[in-house]
């Protein structure tokens, strides 16, 4: 339980409101030292063309990106890879312009996790998006759009907003609930300083988009095999009716035996090859172990990412006390992480992969992740991933799966899986792209952060807050 003592003043401004909410988040402190400032403060309605979402209504989905536009969910805008949306109807969008957002917008969830926030960046320009996501429009003849995204994402900004909520058992908040939050203008110099490193970083989002595609797509054509979308898999309709002659007793599901999953292990094996157990035989392709979790805070402890966040482009973690926790939680650079427990649906990350590398290996990972390393020096973690990432990959991935509810990947039918090896030229190529892929993903999440610590230094300073 968490306890505070308030001023009466306090009360008495917030109309007597006596809900702990605006006093525990923060708001009513932001709210006093944005008082203090002598600048200039516009409320944030005057500095946009619009403050929506897009309405409830149901979703027409579509199998193919000729149908449809790419949709983003209240938590994929928080994703760094955004290479598996799902399509919704282009007709459905056509007549709801609000379901599209543009490049510079700040993006708010708005229902159930509030004041989650994202910088629309340039390969986001034109996807649709979920009602559960606020859109800020900035007006860019009155204010820098990444300066306005920054002061909203920082300390600030995210408890004023939140301070906003209504609901008992899933809390929202309205555009009417915002459109008063207090923007101050901290002059051309550094609200355009601070803009600048915000775009730039959405650029190096971009990149980093464009690199990762650039090697799953370069690493199939060489060799000679083709990647699929999601409909590719779904055309070939349900496995029904087939049947399989059974070599060993390891597995009776059916699913692990379905001929999509084995087409394309055909085709692999048409290549040249090795099976990722050999390629791994004194690396690492097992779970991380169970381990008790004891809190600590983040000066003592290590920051520890579940299979959700570990997806997200500045993930949220627990921090915990490492030397209470397996060795394992802790990787090797470009160590592959495959969320390796979960459920079916689409949208769900089991068997999706993330690369530890980079800043990244500061944090631990849990044991729901399978840990993926290569023992071949002549196989790198970036090459295996550029692969593992593919949708084809994924399809066969799911294939593999053994459980009732909660699924897990079969590791022996995982173990016996062709990796296709590409010449030497071509597999240079491969890794380059993934690590200059990583590059730009460490150097964007660096400079968005620098711009909120700038906009939070600069409001401190100015109302001249003592730590």
């Amino acid at each position: 339980m968490k306890t505070k003592a308030i001023p009466s003043q306090w009360l008495i401004k917030n109309g007597h409101r006596m809900d702990c909410n605006p006093y525990m988040g923060g708001a009513v402190e932001a709210r006093a030292i944005l008082e203090k400032l002598a600048c200039q403060k516009q409320p944030l309605a005057d500095l946009t063309t619009g403050i929506y979402h897009a309405g409830r209504e149901g979703r027409k989905w579509v199998e193919t990106e000729e149908f449809g536009v790419p949709f983003l969910g209240s938590t994929d805008i928080l994703k760094s890879d955004l290479s598996h949306l799902p399509f919704i109807s282009k007709q459905q969008v056509a007549n709801n312009p609000a379901f599209t957002i543009h490049k510079g917008w700040t993006l708010i969830t708005r229902s159930g996790t509030i004041g989650r926030m994202a910088y629309a960046r340039p390969d986001m320009d034109g996807m649709a998006c979920s009602e559960h996501v606020m859109r800020v429009v900035p007006n860019t003849n009155e204010i820098p759009s990444g300066y306005l995204y920054a002061y909203l994402n920082s300390k600030f900004g995210v408890p004023i907003v939140v301070s906003g909520t209504y609901g008992s058992i899933i809390q929202s908040i309205e555009p009417q609930h915002i459109a008063a939050l207090p923007v101050p203008r901290l002059g051309d110099t550094i609200e355009g300083a601070i803009h600048r490193l915000v775009e730039e970083a959405a650029e190096l989002w971009g990149d980093y988009q464009v690199k990762l595609n650039q090697a799953t797509s370069i690493l199939f054509r060489s060799a000679g095999l083709q990647d699929i979308q999601a409909e590719n898999w779904h055309a070939q309709g349900a496995d029904l009716g087939f049947t399989t002659k059974l070599t060993s007793q390891r597995s009776l599901r059916a699913l692990n035996f379905n001929s999509r999953y084995l087409g394309f292990v055909d085709k692999i094996k048409l290549t040249r090859h090795r099976t990722l157990g050999d390629i791994c035989s004194t690396g690492l392709l097992s779970r991380g172990g169970r381990f008790k979790r004891v809190d600590a805070d983040s000066e003592h402890g290590i920051l520890l990412l579940g299979q959700k966040q570990a997806f997200w482009s500045f993930p949220i973690g627990r921090w915990i006390a490492p030397q209470y926790a397996k060795d394992e939680i802790e990787v090797s650079d470009e160590t592959i992480l495959i969320a390796s427990q979960g459920t079916l649906g689409e949208k769900e990350v089991f068997c999706r992969p993330i690369l530890a590398t980079g800043d990244w290996l500061t944090y631990g990972f849990s044991e729901h992740f399978l840990r993926v390393a290569p023992s071949d020096p002549n196989i790198s973690g970036a090459y295996l991933f550029a692969f593992l990432r593919s949708e084809m990959v994924f399809r066969c991935l799911r294939s593999m799966s053994v459980g009732s509810k909660q699924q897990d990947i079969h590791t022996g039918l995982l173990s016996e899986f062709p990796v296709p090896i590409i010449s030497d030229t071509q597999k240079d190529k491969v890794e380059d792209l993934v690590r200059d892929a990583y590059v730009a993903k460490d150097l964007a999440s660096r400079n968005e952060l620098k711009a909120i610590g700038l906009v939070e230094q600069a409001i401190e300073q100015a109302a001249q807050v003592k730590h």
